[in-house]
């Protein structure tokens, strides 16, 4: 048959109109075609926030515990999982149905013998702006950086590749918690974090909309925070630990014995007058007066606040400083708070990048 249709099959018409069986060509004719089932899209989100966590997290097993938001009572059954185990889809798939059940999950990196396996969770509960530049401008770069809800993080750092006992692990949360003002409760070398991929059952973590937020992963990275072995030194040798003398800027010299370099500290209770001495000191060795007269003062601000990070002084205590000592603080900020967090990043940003080399003293 010549014309249209000529090289398609041929399907037989069952009842033609003259009465018998004719042929006609049609392409596919009565060929049922399959239906493309739409794929569970949120399980392959949880399976990808799942990877990315641990992959940033290297470990032989996790503990996984479930705890029902309502009771606060954990779900019977110690969970250790390997990271394949974890990116098993029926596994995953029985994660999310405790979730959707009311359970929050919960997970930690997991060694025997009852030791921590050199990850330390810090809980920024209440985030401030450009905590996350100072962390990594002070060497305390988290691996994994993990959103529980809006403006809630959760920061895993890992400061040893070898275990750590657990009071030592502790030693180091607490001590962290501290320096970047996170939740103390949560400073312990047992304390368990999220695991991304599910949602929060807290109640008063429940959106505008009514629905649990998603833990999201915002950064996750393989990495050994460079100062995570003076960290682990200075909480395991009673001979690291710094001594403090208090002259104009504090100056603590670190024991010689086991390296530390030295670095400027402040007093545990810092007086105006103490910070007012910093500030005016710095004033002085920068030579900011001389070479301007009517500085701007937030440029001064931020040119101290560089010296002091550079020089080890923790980020809470600079902005106390900022706070008691810059002339005339606040000087009509609408958000006096947001100015001193903002100036503590750039100059955080501006350390890490070398911009302007610092002067010596």
């Amino acid at each position: 048959m010549a014309g249209i249709g000529a090289n398609l099959p041929l399907a037989k018409n069952p009842v033609g109109a003259s009465g018998r069986l004719e042929d006609f060509p049609v392409q596919d004719a009565f060929i049922r075609q399959p239906v493309p089932q739409p794929a569970d899209r949120g399980l392959g989100l949880s399976m990808q926030a799942i990877g990315r966590q641990l992959t940033a997290m290297p470990c032989e097993r996790y503990l996984i515990r479930l705890i029902q938001h309502a009771t606060r009572k954990a779900l019977p059954g110690e969970r250790l999982w390997t990271a394949a185990q974890l990116g098993d889809e029926s596994i995953v798939k029985f994660l999310r149905a405790r979730n959707r059940d009311g359970y929050d999950v919960y997970f930690q990196p997991f060694v025997r013998g009852g030791r921590n396996a050199g990850y330390i969770l810090v809980d920024l509960d209440r985030i401030q702006p450009a905590v996350l530049d100072v962390m990594f401008a002070n060497g305390h770069q988290p691996c994994v950086v993990a959103e529980t809800s809006p403006g809630h993080l959760q920061a895993w750092v890992q400061v040893s590749a070898q275990p750590l006992a657990v009071p030592v692990a502790t030693a180091i949360a607490r001590q962290l918690a501290q320096l970047y003002q996170a939740d103390r409760a949560s400073a312990d070398g047992r304390h368990l974090g999220r695991l991304a991929g599910f949602t929060n059952q807290k109640p008063h973590r429940r959106l505008m909309t009514g629905l649990a937020p998603w833990v999201k992963v915002r950064h996750a990275a393989l990495v050994l925070a460079s100062q995570g072995p003076s960290l682990v030194e200075a909480a395991t040798s009673p001979s690291a630990r710094v001594r403090v003398t208090f002259r104009g800027p504090a100056v603590a010299r670190a024991d010689s014995r086991v390296g530390l370099s030295v670095r400027e500290i402040l007093p545990e209770s810092l007086s105006p007058g103490d910070a007012a001495t910093v500030y005016q000191t710095w004033l002085h060795r920068l030579r900011i007066l001389p070479r301007f007269p009517h500085p701007d003062w937030s440029i001064a601000d931020l040119w101290i606040a560089k010296e002091l990070i550079r020089r080890g002084t923790a980020a809470p205590e600079v902005k106390s400083i900022l706070r008691l000592a810059s002339p005339q603080f606040p000087r009509g900020h609408a958000d006096p708070e947001d100015y001193l967090w903002r100036t503590l990043a750039r100059a955080a940003r501006e350390l890490a990048g070398a911009t302007f080399p610092a002067r010596d003293p």
